[in-house]
């Protein structure tokens, strides 16, 4: 479940997959860099508008094991990780058992 409560459009800067991580110029961010906020479909290619929940609750796939409650980053391909270094993204209010899952995550603007 999502509560998603400001949804931007964003022209992709290329090819882009549904609930992923996503900057502000429409592209993969940076391991642990800043972001806009999370893709609710896929962009095909450069220059289509997708969809971008910026503030609230998106459900985000996930890299690895996250534990609800941890702190998370983005990785280069903009999939949610465990908080270590960089810029907080969000907190994943539901687990992931596993790379693929998604996961419900509280943006935090960045």
């Amino acid at each position: 479940m999502n509560t998603s409560l400001l949804t931007l459009t964003v022209t992709a800067a290329a090819a882009l997959s549904a609930h992923r991580f996503v900057t502000a110029t429409g592209a993969v961010p940076s391991a642990n860099g800043n972001t806009l906020g999370v893709t609710r479909s896929p962009a095909g290619a450069a220059g289509d508008l997708v969809p971008v929940d910026a503030v609230g609750t998106t459900m985000v796939e996930a890299s690895a094991a996250i534990s609800a409650g941890a702190a998370v980053a983005t990785t280069s391909d903009g999939r949610a990780v465990t908080f270590s270094t960089g810029v907080v993204a969000g907190r994943a209010l539901t687990a992931a058992s596993g790379a693929g899952v998604l996961i419900e995550v509280l943006l935090i603007p960045n």
